[in-house]
């Protein structure tokens, strides 16, 4: 733990490892590497959770801390875009199964359901528009969903319940049920 404090910069909070110029760093670092601002906090906050991490398993502690915090911010920056790449291609899954053909067979007011639905599901939070899509257009039962989405079951039928909630009052909203 010594060597950790060494490796800090003098006069700095021990219970805040990170200082304003390295948190300053850090955003910059997450920023040039295209995370969102809106989410650029968050990535401050996973560098300060891999220090307290690899402290904590007793780590020796950087040379410089200043560069370690660095090389974590472009590590999370990479996995941020992995992360949005993966969503993208699930989007473009779940938009594939859209039943977009039986809407135009229906007649004029299918039509215009389907669209009002389309929309209801762009506006809503990708990790429900995942369960609802997942859920009713492709027919899957709540454990698989489950399994494919790799979280519990309880998760699903939660964002099942709140994404068909926000469906619902958006679609008498329309007035197009």
């Amino acid at each position: 733990m010594a060597a950790w404090r060494k490796a800090r910069v003098a006069g700095e909070d021990p219970e805040e490892p990170l200082d304003a110029a390295l948190v300053d760093r850090v955003r910059a670092v997450l920023a040039l590497g295209g995370v969102p601002h809106a989410e650029l906090q968050d990535g401050v906050q996973q560098v300060w959770l891999r220090l307290l991490e690899a402290r904590a398993k007793g780590r020796e502690a950087p040379r410089s801390l200043a560069a370690w915090c660095a090389v974590v911010a472009s590590n999370i920056a990479m996995d941020w875009h992995r992360a949005q790449r993966r969503r993208e291609r699930l989007d473009e899954r779940l938009t594939a199964l859209r039943p977009w053909e039986r809407a135009h067979q229906g007649g004029e007011e299918a039509r215009v359901l389907a669209l009002a639905v389309a929309e209801g599901l762009e506006e809503l939070p990708l990790e429900q528009r995942q369960v609802l899509v997942l859920r009713f257009y492709a027919d899957l039962p709540v454990a698989k969903i489950a399994a494919a989405l790799e979280i519990p079951e309880g998760t699903v039928k939660s964002r099942l319940h709140a994404g068909v909630g926000a469906m619902r009052k958006r679609l008498h909203a329309d007035e197009a049920v």
